[in-house]
Order: structure tokens, then sequence, then C-alpha cells
């Protein structure tokens, strides 16, 4: 075995492994064995290894600082399957990307400046730059104030994401099939669907095409249903040029997130709060490694605030007119993303996150690892974590 230093930390409403590049195997080809490992996967409910069984909770923030002048840290974000062989590094994860300033921040990464420290991230899966906005105490991540989010119990300091050019994050393209809209032929019939790739690419689908509401909440699908849907995510993600439509599944299953839009009414949420029609500008359900999200991931939030602006897409034909923001229900409740009008910043999204541990995970193999940590240097890491 290998004794490996780790952080795990809340982002938003995900929560994942955050670990130093250095302490990652010194063969790019090992990663995603290694990642298996610490993690537990396969398995649904991985009871070997870090991840909490969970879509929103098996993920990793590999993190270095960065040698570019103007960049911090260079981040790169996986996506560990549950129940298959598979880590996806394709795309990148928002609320993820909002523990990763204080984690650079409290590593040293950083030079602090009250009352806010700047970050600035290079994401390295989408080959864009995010700023984060983190609230200091002296040279310390401040973690309490009264900022509130759907999805997490609680509140804490505020944490401002800038996602800058998020464009043709993944593929290069807005559109990547081309067009706003396609016409695909599906267990659905043929219905029209909407690929757009900013922060990272969404495949949009009105519910009345897909015979939902919109309001549905996670445990509403069955496993019919989850599997239709997949299907028409497999269709999108060949349209994308990530893998033939029957490979999907294995090859891409985080990218295109699967997406069902639908016209804004009353609903309540897995909370059971009800939020009135006139304060929700769409309805959302996304779908995270096949499964309901039990929220929603920020970049889709990102997206989605950018494609309400575009015409000829199944979101615009919604009818939404977003001016400076758009209001997202989604199933923890409603997401305010703020649409700027800088042409290099276009979305800025609020998050919270949270340091729950740092300690030490141990593999059940010994990889070849790029900067080996002995007793003492391990000892030196959790003292100075403390």
């Amino acid at each position: 075995m290998y004794k490996v230093p780790v952080t795990l930390m809340r982002g938003g409403t995900s929560k994942g492994v955050f670990i130093l590049k250095d302490h990652m195997p010194a063969d790019r080809e090992e990663w995603e064995p290694f990642l298996l490992d610490i993690m537990g996967s396969p398995d649904p409910n991985q009871i070997d290894g870090l991840g909490g069984a969970n879509s929103l909770t098996s993920k990793v923030a590999i993190i270095s600082k960065s040698t570019h002048p103007f960049h911090h840290v260079d981040y790169t974000f996986a996506q560990v399957s549950l129940d298959k062989q598979v880590v996806d590094f394709n795309g990148n994860c928002g609320n993820i990307s909002s523990a990763v300033g204080p984690y650079a921040i409290s590593k040293g990464m950083v030079d602090v400046l009250e009352p806010v420290t700047s970050v600035q991230i290079w994401n390295t899966n989408t080959k864009k730059l995010i700023s984060a906005e983190v609230e200091v105490e002296g040279d310390k991540v401040k973690t309490e104030g009264s900022y509130e989010i759907p999805g997490v119990p609680g509140s804490g300091s505020p944490i401002f994401l800038s996602f800058e050019k998020p464009e043709g994050a993944v593929t290069g393209r807005i559109f990547p099939s081309g067009k706003p809209k396609d016409y695909v032929a599906c267990s659905y019939g043929t219905i029209p669907i909407s690929i757009v790739d900013v922060a990272n690419p969404l495949v949009m689908v009105n519910a009345a095409h897909v015979g939902l509401a919109g309001d549905e909440l996670p445990d509403d699908f069955s496993s019919e249903t989850l599997k239709r849907l997949e299907e028409v995510r497999s269709i999108a993600a060949e349209l994308c040029g990530f893998s033939a439509k029957e490979d999907a599944s294995d090859q891409s299953p985080a990218v295109p997130k699967l997406t069902i839009v639908a016209e804004t009414s009353k609903y309540t949420d897995i909370q059971g709060i009800t939020h009135e029609k006139e304060y929700v500008d769409v309805l959302v359900r996304m779908m995270s490694m096949q499964k309901p999200h039990k929220a929603l991931a920020i970049t889709g939030a990102v997206c989605l605030s950018v494609a309400s602006r575009l015409t000829g897409t199944v979101l615009s034909d919604l009818a939404i007119r977003s001016q400076d923001s758009l209001r997202i229900g989604h199933p923890g409740g409603v997401l305010e993303a703020y649409i700027t009008e800088d042409p290099d910043v276009r979305v800025k999204i609020g998050r919270t996150a949270r340091l729950l541990m740092e300690g030490i995970v141990y593999t059940k193999k010994d990889y070849e690892i790029k900067a080996k940590a002995d007793s003492r240097l391990l000892s030196t890491f959790l003292h100075e974590s403390i």
C-alpha cells in the first residue's frame, strides 16, 4: 500500500477529494486506476473507498501551482463512475471549482489579500479560466457567513465564480453539431434537441417531448425513463464527436449532460419548499452520470444562462427573455446566475465551500508517485493542515 495525503472538501452542492498533482502517479496512464482505487469504484456503494455512493460525491480535483504568470493554480477535474471502471476527464464541475480557491489559499499557493482574495484557476479539462473571489480573514479562508445556496444546509461565506470566455469549453464550438437545434430519432419518436457547449456541453430537451412535466423530483424518474433519456444523451454524444452512440455510456458518461427544460410553473423542491411561478424563469432537471441530479451543475447553470440569450434553440422556444440574471428552478431550489455585459466574463455565480477533512488515504497497490511522501513528510503535512 501507499499513503497519499488528501483533502476532502465540499464545493457548492458537491463533495470531492482534493489531491496535489505531485501526489498523483507519475505515469498519466495510471491516473484512472489510481482514482478508482482510492474512491472505491466500481461499486455502487463505494464501500471500499472515499466515494460517497452518489455522482455528486464521487469527484476528484487535482491541483498544482500554475507555471503561467497570470494563473495561480491548474485544476483538473475527474468524475469517477460508481458502477463502471471509468473516470471521465472530459468536462469540468462548477461546484467543485468553487472549493479550488479556498484549497489553493490554504495550501499557500496564493498571496492572501484581505478582505477578498481573487484566485485565478486554469481548468485543464476545458482550457478555460475561472476567477474565484474568496473572503479571507488574516491569512485564512473565511467560512462563516450568511450566504445560502439551495441544496446545502445552513449558510457560509460567499465565493463568487466568474467564468471567462466559457463558449466552446469542450468541443470548441457553441453548437457542437453546427446547428442550434437537431431533430433526432429515438424511443420518443423524432424530437428536437439543442446541444450547447458553454462551460460544459449540455443536450437540452423539452420536458413535454420526453413525456415529462419538468417539475419531477429525482425519485420520480423510473428506470425505463432513465434508460430512454440516456438514449437521447448518447445520440448527442455522437453528434459532439465524443463517441459512437452505442459506446457513450462507457466512453463519455459525464458529457454532454442531459438537461430537461420546461416552462416556469409553481413547484415544490426536495426540501418541501414551494416556489411560486413569478420567482422562477425556467424549470430544469439535469442528469448526472445517468442519474437524476439532486440540484444543478454550476457549469450547467452557466450554459443555460448564456443559452437563454441564443435564438433557435429548445430553450429559446420557451420564450425566456433573461436580462441580467436567470432564475433556474431545480430539484434543490432556485439558483440565480448573473449574466454580465463583460464579453470576457459572461456569467457570475455565488457558491459556498468548506474544508471537511485533511488526512491520508491508503491505496491497494504501490503506485509510482512523482513525489512520494515518507512518514516525516506526512506528519508535517498533517501538522501544517490543522
